[in-house]
């Protein structure tokens, strides 16, 4: 039961701690800072995985599987997100163009 009290704990510094660093970015730099946090989800989903091959309680798993969940939805909206940021430097077809 102290591994999970010790990882909740973390869990709530980290938010504490992310949700000041994040408040504190410039607009200009949100996109870049949108990439990073996909590649730190991609690796939490990779811990997930290695949490659920491992031996481990159910609040264990339990924990893993919200992580999983969690950082899958940061990872697809990321993406999403980027995507529609990216689009938005694109230039407008010019008339006569084929293209």
């Amino acid at each position: 039961m102290s591994d999970l009290l010790i990882m909740l704990a973390v869990l709530a510094g980290s938010f504490v701690a992310g949700y000041v660093l994040i408040s504190k970015v410039p607009v200009k730099l949100h996109t870049p800072l949108m990439s990073m946090t996909n590649a730190i989800s991609a690796i939490t989903i990779l811990g997930a995985l290695l949490l659920f091959a491992a031996e481990t309680s159910p609040s264990g798993k339990l924990i893993g599987m919200v992580a999983l969940l969690a950082a899958a939805f940061n990872v697809v909206g990321g993406f999403v997100i980027t995507d529609r940021m990216l689009r938005l430097f694109k230039s407008p077809p010019r008339p006569g163009n084929s293209k």
